[in-house]
């Protein structure tokens, strides 16, 4: 196996400076001047695609779990919207994904609920971290992407898309879009994405019976393209629909479906009445306890 990249684990201090950074910089939305309604159209078509396209579909989806199989060159394309949704390169984002659904709420899940809400929407990034993956785990977790030359080097070079995406949007549209379109933005990514690993750990119901406390909760379904309903995805984490009732709308499956129907989405997994049947809690059970 080639090495994925040849940097070394992010230390926490860098985390905490460059999530300080973009927060930073999205304030600077409050500065007189700084806004153009363009900037919103912006940030509103770098959302869906870095979050929806990027984050949800490819990232989680389709290379996490493999969920299904995309034309190859659409999965790549999604994949650099991934990056730059500024979440980390492909095989860090994947490899401690699969380890949280390796140590579900329980020691070795590099956000546990148990240790706090905070803890698990973002303190665990910043914070010193034992279940924070080395490098070598980087690799055997995900030894599918780091075998891929593209993925190798979307890994080794994540964060220069988004400084490109930024000059870019400095040249065309000014400092509005540059705001909006890349801080702005990037911020609401990171915790509509963050509230899976929260919310949807902590208040909600729960459909299946998966021995970990995570949830579906319905607004951070509409927020997360259908991530929010969690606890159908830990009960089934290969399946590439989350939504799995007639009223747990599910933007991404339904993204999916049209994929499938250009012919640009295969091997679409799903489970079987009987799996559903089989971890079915007859009677949801809400959980709204602390953590």
């Amino acid at each position: 196996m080639q090495k994925a990249t040849a940097k070394r684990r992010t230390p926490a201090l860098v985390n905490l400076i460059g999530l300080s950074v973009v927060h930073l910089g999205a304030l600077c939305a409050l500065i007189p001047g700084t806004f153009h309604w363009s900037a919103l159209i912006v940030l509103a078509v770098l959302y869906y695609t870095t979050g929806a396209w990027g984050v949800c579909l490819c990232y989680h989806r389709v290379l996490t779990h493999r969920s299904l199989k995309l034309w190859k060159p659409l999965e790549y394309v999604t994949a650099v919207f991934g990056v730059l949704a500024m979440q980390g390169g492909p095989i860090d984002w994947i490899s401690t994904h699969r380890k949280h659904h390796a140590h579900t709420d329980k020691e070795g899940d590099p956000h546990d609920i148990h240790k706090g809400v905070l803890w698990a929407h973002m303190e665990w990034l910043y914070k010193r971290n034992e279940a924070m993956l080395s490098m070598d785990e980087q690799l055997r977790l995900a030894p599918d992407l780091a075998n891929d030359r593209f993925y190798r080097f979307l890994e080794a070079t994540n964060i220069w898309w988004t400084v490109a995406l930024g000059v870019v949007l400095l040249a065309v549209g000014g400092w509005s879009w540059l705001i909006w379109g890349v801080f702005v933005r990037v911020v609401i990514t990171y915790h509509i994405t963050w509230l899976v690993n929260s919310a949807a750990h902590y208040s909600g119901y729960q459909s299946f019976r998966t021995g970990d406390k995570s949830t579906n909760n319905w607004w951070v379904a509409i927020l997360a393209w259908g991530e929010g309903w969690h606890n159908n995805h830990h009960a089934f984490p290969f399946s590439a629909r989350h939504g799995l009732r007639w009223f747990e709308f599910d933007a991404t499956w339904w993204t999916i479906k049209v994929l499938a129907w250009l012919k640009l989405a295969r091997d679409i997994k799903l489970p079987t009445p009987q799996m559903v049947q089989r971890l079915s809690i007859r009677t949801p059970q809400i959980q709204r306890k602390r953590a």
